[in-house]
């Protein structure tokens, strides 16, 4: 049994190689989607960069469903020697933009986009959504369970704690955590990793990252 699946496994795993691989706008060299694999569709407008490994069961999707022409340009781009762990989602529909030698552990949410409640007398799920571009920097680590919401924008060599919701716009060298998320720890030169009241960066201040009252803090 054990042969046998990981047998199916191998031949599961989707690389550049593959004929599953030629689907996407950029499969790199050496990338692979782990088997079993989850929803992803929208290829098309989904860039893989080289080395990056793709976990068990990850979603990647670009757009509201398969078949849908959503113009020139990518929407889901993922750097080189990234690692997205197990399970996690990418749901992409404007912009997601995960820098290079990222990883994430398992369960992680990335979304553009997010459902609005405008309208007081319409159901949430019928009024439309609305997109926000997400921008993950070069070098950052997303904890188990981590929510990047619509409009989040993380700097280089950042850490964000399991279980964090994350929405707005942190500076490099930050560790993010809470609901709603906001910086705990920021890298000095010379003194270290320091907590706001000792030279990070202001729980107010920029890189605060609180939703605004009037959006939402769920995900679509």
């Amino acid at each position: 049994m054990h042969r046998v699946w990981e047998a199916v496994r191998a031949a599961g795993t989707v690389s550049p190689a593959s004929p599953a691989g030629y689907r996407f706008r950029r499969l790199g060299e050496g990338a692979c989607l782990s088997f079993p694999i989850g929803a992803v569709f929208g290829e098309a407008w989904i860039e893989i960069g080289d080395h990056t490994l793709v976990g068990e069961r990850v979603s990647i999707s670009a757009g509201m469903g398969p078949g849908v022409d959503l113009g020139p340009d990518s929407i889901v781009r993922i750097g080189r020697s990234c690692s997205i762990g197990r399970g996690s989602h990418i749901v992409g529909h404007q912009s997601i933009d995960i820098g290079d030698d990222v990883f994430t552990g398992p369960y992680v949410y990335i979304t553009d986009q997010n459902h609005v409640y405008d309208d007081p007398e319409t159901p949430i799920g019928r009024q439309w959504p609305r997109n926000n571009p997400v921008v993950i920097g070069s070098g950052s680590w997303l904890g188990t369970g981590a929510i990047i919401l619509p409009g989040t924008r993380i700097g280089r060599q950042c850490v964000v704690a399991g279980g964090a919701v994350v929405r707005g716009t942190f500076p490099d060298h930050s560790v993010i955590a809470g609901i709603p998320a906001k910086v705990v720890r920021r890298y000095v030169p010379g003194e270290g990793w320091l907590p706001p009241h000792l030279g990070g960066t202001g729980v107010n201040g920029a890189g605060a990252g609180p939703a605004e009252p009037s959006e939402p803090v769920g995900t679509t």
